[in-house]
C-alpha cells in the first residue's frame, strides 16, 4: 500500500509540521510507566528535526471522559530531546509559540482530547489546528482507527504524509495477510465481537488459529460447556459455526477462580461458581508444539485476565514465541506489556505499537486514517 511518505518531501527546512503521534501511555504517580510508544515516536521526530522542520507535536492521552495532561509525557521527552510544552491546543498562546519556532525546534501541545471538537471530528476544530502549520504528518498508526479530527480532519486542510513509524507499521502488518506456511495466528484478550470476524477471516489464511483469553470462553459456551461466571460475550455471535474447523485450536486446560481459591481444570468441567481467568500449563505445551513448527506467527492479546494479575501463561507464551525460529509479529497493549517486562522485545521480528488499530487493520486491510490520507 503506497501512501505519501514524509521522507520523500524534498525540502522540509523551515516548514511548520503538525505531527500527530500516539503518546497515549500509562501514567502512574505522575510519571510515565511503559515508554515503548514514546521511544518509537522519537524516530520521526528526530528525522524532522534533522531536516530543519519546525515541529508541532499533537497527541491524546487517556479516554475522552478522562482526558489527562500530556505534561508527564513532556517530562519524559525532555530527557531525550529539547522541546517546549504549550499547555493549550488552539488559541493565541499556541499561535505565539509556533511563531517563535526556529528551524529544528519542537513544541508539544496539550492533549487534543481536552478540546470537544477532537472526538466528534468537528470541522472547525480541524481548521483551527491546521491553521498554524504548513504540512500534516500522521505517525499515529495506533490511533488511526479513530474517526477523530486530528486523524481524519486535518488531511482535508493540509498537504499530508505518513511518518516513519506509520510506514513501518503499515508494511510489517501487511505481511500478515500472506504468511509463510506453516503459519499460526494467536488471538487472546476480550473484544469478542471484534475478534470473531477476524478468526473467521484468518482461518482461511493461516494453517492454525489459536484462540485464548475471554475469546476462548465464547467457544466453550458454543460447545455447550458450563462456563460458570466467566465472561463469554452477549451471545454466540458466530462461534458455533467455526467449531468444526480443523485449524481452530482452543486451550486444553484453564485456571479457574472460585472466591479466593484457584485451580487448574479442563474447560469442560467448570462449575457454576467458577470463573476462567487464564490458560493452563498444558495449553502452553500444546501451543509450543505448534510454535516450534511454524514459520510465521501473528499474536494479539493475552491468554488470561492480564489486567487483574493473571499474566503467567501470557508470559510463558511470550518466552516460547521469542525463542522460535519463526517470523513473529505481535501487538496489543497487554501483549506488549508482557514482552516488555521480560525484556524480550528484540527477540520478535516486529512489535506493533497498535492494539485496536492492529485488529481493525487485520480485518479490513485499512483504517479511517489511511483512507483520509489517500483522499
Amino acid at each position: 500500500m503506497e501512501l505519501p511518505d514524509v521522507r520523500n518531501v524534498k525540502d522540509l527546512k523551515g516548514k511548520k509540521v503538525l505531527l500527530r503521534t500516539d503518546l497515549n501511555v500509562l501514567i502512574s504517580d505522575g510519571k510515565v510507566g511503559d515508554d515503548f510508544r514514546l521511544t518509537k515516536a522519537l524516530e520521526t521526530i528526530t528525522f524532522l528535526q534533522k531536516a530543519g522542520a519546525k515541529i508541532i507535536l499533537i497527541s491524546h492521552i487517556g479516554k475522552e471522559e478522562d482526558a489527562q495532561s500530556l505534561k508527564p509525557v513532556y517530562e519524559w521527552f525532555k530527557k531525550h530531546i529539547t522541546l517546549l510544552f504549550v499547555g493549550a491546543v488552539t488559541g493565541a498562546f499556541v499561535e505565539k509559540a509556533v511563531k517563535n519556532l526556529k528551524d529544528g525546534d519542537i513544541i508539544m501541545l496539550e492533549n487534543v482530547r481536552t478540546e470537544q471538537g477532537e472526538c466528534i471530528n468537528d470541522i472547525s476544530f480541524s481548521k483551527k489546528l491546521a491553521s498554524v502549520a504548513d504540512i500534516y504528518v500522521n505517525d499515529a498508526f495506533s490511533a488511526s482507527h479513530r474517526k477523530h479530527a486530528s486523524i481524519v480532519g486535518l488531511p482535508q486542510f493540509l498537504p499530508s504524509y505518513i511518518g516513519v513509524l506509520f510506514q513501518k507499521e503499515l508494511s510489517e502488518l501487511s505481511r500478515t495477510f500472506k504468511p509463510e506456511s506453516p503459519s499460526l495466528l494467536i488471538l487472546g484478550g476480550a473484544k469478542i465481537k471484534t475478534k470473531l470476524p477476524l478468526i473467521k477471516k484468518f482461518l482461511n489464511i493461516y494453517d492454525n488459529v489459536f484462540v485464548g483469553g475471554v475469546l476462548a470462553n465464547a467457544f466453550f459456551k458454543a460447545r455447550g460447556w458450563n462456563t460458570g461466571l466467566s465472561e463469554t460475550g452477549e451471545a454466540d455471535m458466530g462461534a458455533a459455526e467455526l467449531l468444526s474447523n480443523e485449524k481452530l485450536v482452543l486451550p486444553v486446560d484453564v485456571v479457574v477462580k472460585e472466591g479466593d481459591n484457584s485451580a487448574i481444570k479442563s474447560p469442560n468441567s467448570i462449575n457454576d461458581m467458577e470463573k476462567i481467568v487464564d490458560a493452563g500449563p498444558k495449553t502452553i505445551e500444546q501451543i509450543k508444539d505448534i510454535v516450534e513448527s511454524a514459520r510465521f506467527i501473528t499474536w494479539n492479546g493475552p491468554l488470561g485476565e492480564y489486567e487483574y494479575g493473571f499474566s503467567e501463561q501470557t508470559r510463558e507464551l511470550a518466552k516460547v514465541i521469542a525463542h522460535s525460529n519463526a517470523q513473529t509479529i505481535v501487538g496489543g497493549g497487554d501483549t506488549i506489556a508482557a514482552i516488555a517486562k521480560l525484556n524480550l522485545g528484540d527477540k520478535f521480528s516486529f512489535v506493533s505499537t497498535a492494539g485496536g488499530a492492529m485488529l481493525v487493520f487485520l480485518l479490513e486491510g485499512t483504517l479511517v486514517g489511511i483512507d483520509a490520507l489517500k483522499k
